[in-house]
């Protein structure tokens, strides 16, 4: 079996499990985390073109997916818009965001397209606190659901799964081709990127709008698995987790960054005896794999499957020289 058709297989078995996933989970909890884990990744997938794969340190998207989480609730729940067609206004109305954000801010250099990013969230968020009348204030808004069949955890969950697992192809489209190859020379070296014919801010404001579109479909399914959404909600700290899952998966690749999405969602819940050193843990986590392992713990996982990939033995077979052995035993007479 060739390594293509492993990895085939073992991406249908990971499909596989999670597809079925409602029906072995424990209990609602452990439901209502895994459609947390693929909300989340909605975001972070098209975040992961930008910090991962073009080298930009956006710390800011929490802004986004608070625009997103806004417009949802509001499209939906004040005008009464259907929730398929809500999500779809709160992904472009993201993507607009993100190309004005991105305009202005991907010509500055990495330390302050950073801190441009960090201005915009905390913009938003005093926004959201200003208009009241609209966004419900410190108070809050509720959030409508899906109709049915998506009503029920089960079919939110596969309703959410099913944005990220189309979130997941697009993303491994274009890393695989010409746009993730010129994103990559970005990072590494925008000199040597803009030598060899890279549209250097093109790259970077595509995929940063096609990012802003991830965060607006991500927070509309974040929203409605809320319920209820108020600007606490959309903390900083949630925009460096974003940022940290990327750092710690590993850059330049798909599955590390997802693999740290569900590390550290499930992280809380793993030491949930010893909640007040859960920072301790990130912390921790961060410090570990920064100095063991800086490629990221996908690189671990790589690693492992090199381990027990069979090396194939390579059989050279030797052709005596016949003419050169004659007349060795010639001279020997």
């Amino acid at each position: 079996m060739s390594a293509e058709h492993r990895r085939l297989g073992l991406a249908a078995l990971l499909a596989l499990g999670a597809a079925t996933l409602p029906f072995w989970a424990a209990d609602q909890y452990q439901l209502h985390l895994a459609t947390l884990i693929a909300a989340y990744w909605v975001l972070i997938g098209g975040l992961n073109l930008v910090v991962g794969y073009a080298g930009q340190l956006s710390i800011g998207h929490v802004g986004l997916l608070s625009i997103g989480a806004y417009a949802f609730a509001i499209l939906a729940g004040k005008a009464g818009l259907h929730p398929a067609l809500a999500v779809a206004a709160s992904g472009a109305l993201c993507g607009i965001a993100g190309l004005l954000l991105g305009l202005p801010s991907l010509r500055l250099p990495g330390f302050y397209f950073a801190m441009a990013t960090m201005a915009v969230a905390l913009i938003v968020g005093e926004v959201v606190l200003a208009q009241g009348e609209l966004t419900g204030g410190g108070v809050g808004l509720p959030v409508p659901g899906f109709p049915a069949p998506f009503d029920s955890p089960a079919g939110f969950y596969w309703l959410t799964a099913a944005a990220a697992a189309v979130v997941t192809w697009l993303t491994w489209n274009v890393a695989r081709r010409m746009q993730g190859r010129g994103l990559i020379a970005i990072r590494d070296s925008v000199v040597t990127a803009q030598a060899v014919g890279v549209p250097v801010l093109g790259a970077k404001l595509r995929a940063f709008v096609f990012s802003g579109v991830c965060a607006g479909v991500g927070g509309s399914l974040f929203a409605a698995l809320q319920s209820y959404i108020t600007p606490d909600t959309f903390h900083f700290e949630l925009s460096l987790f974003f940022f940290v899952c990327i750092i710690i998966g590993g850059r330049g690749g798909i599955l590390g960054p997802f693999l740290g999405v569900v590390v550290l969602t499930a992280l809380p819940e793993l030491v949930s005896p010893l909640a007040k050193l859960g920072n301790f843990f990130y912390g921790l986590l961060l410090l570990a794999v920064v100095l063991v392992v800086p490629e990221g713990i996908g690189r671990v996982f790589e690693l492992v499957a090199a381990r027990l990939k069979p090396r194939p033995v390579e059989s050279v077979p030797v052709q005596p020289d016949l003419p050169r052995l004659a007349r060795a035993l010639r001279s020997n007479r």
